[in-house]
């Protein structure tokens, strides 16, 4: 068994660790499934080339905000367009603390994404109160976009007609006529109303999961204590 036996392990702690181990070789099958279904969505659903605004790449600038459609973030390639689909604006006046979390680690990864993806994130909330958001959090890798001008997540159902807003994450590719096609969407909200939708999308749920405590009922915050 890989990491052990260890010294002092008991027969009993032997024996349940070999029946996670055939739990954690099921999930990983279950999540490479899910991701092969998720490719294999049809992809025909069209879009419109709705309209963001955008300020400067340099976070730490106000001017100019100009507007960005949805076409112009493929620019000269195709590659596909990710979406986070960040809780700030409409009825939610304050930013979502997890939402806070999860573009966190976005930020971290950001070069690496842009690789093979063009990521941006979305937030409903004026493009002003948006980036002084992001430059207290330090976000200076991401793309940022607000969607106010737009009907874009009212139309893709992250905001209700009350100006709710949900989490998530939305795909959109382009193909050769350049048309501008809805792939996926995910949110962070199953039908069961529990928050675990998209917690792959963060490692922190991960990682406290790992503990003999688990997550707990802790829950993210925009500033802590320690």
């Amino acid at each position: 068994m890989l990491f052990g036996p260890l010294l002092n392990e008991s027969d009993a702690y032997q024996k349940a660790r070999l029946e996670l181990k055939q739990a954690e070789i099921a999930l990983r099958d279950q999540r490479e499934l899910v991701a092969q279904l998720r490719r294999e969505l049809p992809i025909e659903t069209p879009v419109d080339d709705y309209t963001f605004l955008e300020g400067p790449a340099d976070l730490s600038a106000d001017e100019p905000i100009t507007e960005t459609r949805l076409s112009d973030l493929f620019g000269e390639t195709n590659k596909p367009v990710v979406l986070y689909q960040f809780m700030f604006g409409g009825a939610q006046t304050k930013p979502c603390p997890s939402c806070t979390m999860w573009t966190d680690g976005f930020n971290g990864i950001a070069p690496h994404l842009a690789e093979t993806i063009t990521f941006a994130v979305v937030a409903q909330a004026g493009i002003g109160e948006w980036r002084a958001h992001a430059r207290s959090r330090g976000w200076t890798n991401l793309r940022l976009l607000s969607s106010a001008p737009s009907s874009f997540k009212s139309d893709l159902l992250f905001q209700n007609e009350k100006g709710g807003q949900m989490p998530g994450v939305t795909v959109i590719v382009r193909d050769e006529e350049g048309n501008l096609l809805h792939t996926y969407s995910g949110s962070a909200v199953f039908d069961s109303g529990e928050y675990r939708g998209i917690d792959l999308l963060s490692p922190v749920w991960n990682i406290l999961d790992l503990t003999p405590e688990g997550r707990g009922e802790w829950n993210p915050a925009l500033s802590y204590d320690h």
